[in-house]
């Protein structure tokens, strides 16, 4: 039986079943993630605020997001009159879907990746460029100046922001060799890329906050100008699945700082090497989404024009000028390249 099953997963249809099933029990695993840090997001937000949140729906609150999911689902679905049916319906589903994807190449441990392909880097960059469509196709397609102009200030956005996350990422890129996230964690098995390049992995941390449009970087769904931003037309499903999305692209932000600068996997000390490595990434994920959460909690919201200035005036030199430095460096010094890769990647 056992040798039956083997020899299947090595035909063609057996690959795409067990693909098939290792993407299922992600995204699962990540929509689960997603409710219950949904649910811490709300009580640290209460706890700096001495509330209680949400803490009625079953022990601790902690099934409030399946509480919100059923409403979601079962409230009614309103189309504006002059919205464009179908480009209204498909925003919302490309949004989720492109945040989801984009976690196929996130490894979790140093053999749990559904695709450890060569450039998963330019992957993610892919992803992210496509993923301000949906939000532009939602804004545009719900025929209102409010949530048009709330997509065009998020497309505006994570332009700017994702200009310097790309410089950003090309320091870490330089120190590594390599476009392969699995070797970008594999080099920091001595130190962390949080020490060397500690502005770098700070105005990474900034520039995600920005990019996935959470406080104090949130212009898009400002309700004193917007009502609440480019989704305020939709009800029901259509506003889950962006907010959904929306959470997707803090998860991964927090998962990519993780890879890039915490070590991802690996553990903060050798003599703990034998707890496994997917708790060291989930701890950690856990610990910059805690930073993200203390940010909406404690920082006020920026103007827009302050937004703009620091992405454009601030960030986009420092990060060139550190890309110039990282690159010295390594010329002059060639051994600091921690990797082990060809010199063709």
């Amino acid at each position: 039986m056992v040798e039956a099953m083997v020899e299947f997963y090595q035909t063609p249809l057996g690959r795409v079943v067990l693909d098939f099933s290792f993407c299922l029990i992600l995204l699962v695993v990540l929509l689960l993630s997603i409710a219950f840090l949904l649910v811490a997001d709300r009580k640290i937000w209460a706890a700096v605020q001495l509330r209680r949140g949400p803490n009625v729906v079953g022990p601790f609150g902690l099934l409030q997001s399946f509480a919100d999911f059923l409403k979601f689902v079962f409230k009614e679905v309103i189309i504006p009159a002059g919205a464009n049916k179908g480009v209204f319906f498909l925003a919302p589903l490309i949004s989720v879907t492109l945040a989801s994807g984009a976690w196929a190449v996130i490894p979790v441990s140093a053999t749990w990746v559904i695709a450890d392909i060569n450039v998963g880097v330019m992957y993610l960059f892919a992803i992210s460029s496509l993923g301000v469509y949906g939000i532009i196709m939602g804004g545009w397609a719900s025929n209102s100046k409010y949530p048009f102009l709330g997509a065009l200030r998020s497309a505006a956005q994570m332009v700017s922001y994702e200009v310097s996350i790309g410089f950003i990422l090309i320091t870490v890129l330089l120190l590594v060799g390599s476009l392969n996230l699995t070797d970008i964690v594999n080099a920091q098995q001595n130190i962390w890329f949080a020490i060397p390049l500690f502005p770098m992995f700070i105005m990474f941390f900034i520039s995600a906050l920005a990019e996935t449009n959470r406080p104090p970087f949130d212009l898009p769904e400002a309700e004193s100008e917007l009502v609440a931003g480019y989704q305020v037309e939709y009800s029901s499903t259509g506003y889950l699945l962006f907010m959904l999305a929306e959470y997707m692209n803090i998860v991964l932000m927090c998962a990519m700082t993780t890879i890039l600068f915490l070590g991802g996997w690996l553990p903060p000390f050798e003599f703990l090497g034998f707890i496994p490595g997917v708790f060291w990434f989930v701890l950690k994920v856990c610990m910059v989404f805690f930073m993200f959460a203390m940010v909406k909690a404690m920082v006020p919201r920026y103007r827009y024009d302050q937004l703009m200035r620091l992405g454009w005036k601030v960030f986009l030199p420092l990060s060139l000028l550190f890309v110039v430095l990282v690159g010295g460096v390594v010329t002059i010094w060639p051994d600091l390249i921690w990797a082990d890769v060809p010199a063709a990647m």
